[in-house]
């Protein structure tokens, strides 16, 4: 009775107690602990895995595939495309991504031909064709130095130099004559690179992937092992486990249903003994879509690629476009290009202007192509309410027409509304009307003009 009485005036507190009782709370004995990848490992997830190429080359992909849109001449911005192309800026810069995403970090090596490689790279002492070639080195193949642990130094928390070593050679270089990027970044990288063994480099962007990427992996596994079995004939026997004893009845047993599957697949028929009985087992497939489809959304959320996208397929559900998650990741590629790429070819894009253009014009720049694509109705829609606003600009007296010419036009170029229409603005500027759709003829009096005809 006192057992019961103690069960209910203490059964709560002794419960909420229990929670972190290692020997009654499962969850106490949980902890998180670091599993790091070896290169092997790394290599493997991205050359057989399906899930593991799509993580690390979407993204990378996404960074690049649509360029920069620069903001110069048109005769600078030709010069400078070109040098692009004869260095191979954009596929090294997309290869240089895929190493640093797959191994935890990988650099860009701006060859300009310079002796003493210890030495600072000067921007300002780059020429026309300054750049001699772009290298792609990973991880790897370069070994970074000593943290600078100085707090007013530009590279403070990164290595003072890196070292690369070939089969002849021994270099020591500055950081400033590399692009290097990174991974995964560590918040702490003393604590970061202890724990890797990679001191001034990041983790594989499939560490954290790895465990669902297995789980969708053995998922599917599962699935396609069991469709072998969706559908699994019994046959019941009389005496039968009596009767494997004799090795004749054991031979004759295997032949009958031999016989039996034989006959079933040729003639759809089964002839069997009165005294047998036969029935099919099948599995029901129709929840495991959904199972699978959990597992994949898992994956997609630790890789913070939309499964629209890593799947390549179409939005599932009534009314469903995907277009939010869409722009969501659209944002994210965005933010990598201003945060993580710009940042790191700061130093490599001065080079290339002054490599392209022989000097560094203070009012070039660029911005980053935006990967949303409209349609052709929504850019006619666009232009039209440009169009429309600067005529009611115009009619209200804040601009004249020839003000806004050279604003529109610029507007409606880069909407790619109308390529190549400054070409053609500034050919026939001369013959231009300022007056947009011409002035309205001046009212006269009707008496006035009456007494005129007199």
């Amino acid at each position: 009775m006192g057992e019961v009485v103690k069960l209910k005036t203490d059964g709560l507190t002794s419960l909420v107690a229990g929670l972190n009782d290692p020997l009654r709370d499962k969850m106490a004995t949980a902890f998180y602990t670091g599993q790091c990848l070896t290169d092997i490992e790394l290599l493997n997830a991205y050359r057989f895995t399906w899930l593991g190429r799509k993580i690390i080359d979407i993204p990378a992909m996404d960074t690049v595939r649509k360029g920069r849109d620069w903001q110069a001449d048109d005769e600078q911005i030709g010069l400078i495309e070109k040098e692009e192309k004869r260095l191979g800026f954009w596929q090294k810069l997309y290869e240089v991504q895929v190493k640093a995403r797959l191994w935890g970090g990988a650099a860009l090596y701006i060859g300009t031909g310079d002796t003493d490689l210890m030495q600072p790279l000067d921007v300002e002492r780059i020429k026309k064709g300054g750049i001699k070639y772009l290298t792609v080195l990973n991880r790897r193949d370069v070994t970074a130095g000593e943290l600078d642990q100085n707090v007013t130094s530009e590279w403070f928390g990164k290595p003072s130099w890196y070292e690369v070593t070939g089969q002849t050679t021994f270099l020591r270089i500055h950081p400033s004559r590399f692009a290097i990027f990174i991974g995964a970044a560590h918040p702490d990288p003393i604590l970061g690179g202890a724990s890797n063994g990679w001191t001034g480099w990041g983790d594989s962007v499939l560490e954290a992937v790895v465990t669902a990427m297995k789980n969708a992996d053995a998922t599917a596994a599962n699935i396609a092992s069991l469709v072998f079995e969706a559908n699994v004939d019994v046959f019941k026997t009389p005496d039968f486990m009596s009767s494997l004893a004799d090795p004749e009845y054991e031979a004759r047993i295997i032949r009958r249903f031999q016989l039996a599957a034989t006959m079933k697949g040729i003639n759809r028929a089964l002839v069997m003994d009165a005294s047998e009985e036969y029935e099919r087992k099948t599995i029901s497939f129709s929840t495991l879509p959904e199972v699978m489809q959990t597992f994949l959304q898992m994956v997609s959320g630790a890789a913070d690629i939309p499964v629209t996208r890593l799947l390549g397929q179409s939005p599932a559900g009534m009314s469903a476009t995907g277009e939010s998650d869409m722009k969501n990741y659209h944002d994210r590629v965005s933010s990598m290009q201003n945060m993580e790429i710009q940042p790191s070819i700061y130093r490599l894009d001065e080079c290339l202007i002054r490599s392209a253009l022989g000097a560094r014009p203070e009012k070039i720049f660029y911005s980053w192509s935006p990967l949303e694509q409209m349609s052709e109705k929504e850019l006619a829609e666009i232009g039209k309410l440009n169009a429309e606003t600067a005529k009611t600009l115009v009619d209200a007296g804040l601009f004249t027409g020839q003000e806004l010419r050279t604003v529109v036009t610029t507007q409606l170029v880069e909407s790619s509304f109308y390529p190549g229409l400054d070409q053609v603005v500034a050919e026939t500027g001369e013959d231009f009307d300022p007056d947009l759709g011409g002035e309205d003829e001046e009212e006269t009096d009707p008496d006035t003009q009456q007494q005129d005809s007199n």
